[in-house]
């Protein structure tokens, strides 16, 4: 499967084994609130959010957020920071 079909590939494949990763981007500054990522939808691939389900196990969204699901994601709006990087990954 290539990057273009799946955004979040590339993302995990650079996290996988415990290295570390650079994701470059512009990054535009957003006067937010502590605790403004509550207020989003994130971006995780669906097999880690059943994971989360099943486990219990926290999940990273692209933006960093690291949280354990539990709210109906429809209600929020998407994160700009987790659409933004899916954008560009599925451009590359």
């Amino acid at each position: 499967m290539s990057s273009l079909d799946d955004p979040f590939e590339e993302f995990e494949r650079e996290f996988e084994g415990g290295g570390t990763a650079v994701l470059e981007r512009q990054l535009q500054q957003e006067v937010t609130e502590e605790g403004d990522h509550d207020l989003f939808a994130h971006y995780v691939r669906k097999e880690k959010i059943v994971e989360s389900a099943v486990t219990g196990a926290p999940v990273i969204a692209l933006c960093g957020k690291v949280w354990t699901p539990g709210r109906d994601p429809e209600k929020f709006p998407v994160c700009p920071e987790c659409k933004e990087i899916y954008e560009s990954l599925k451009r590359d």
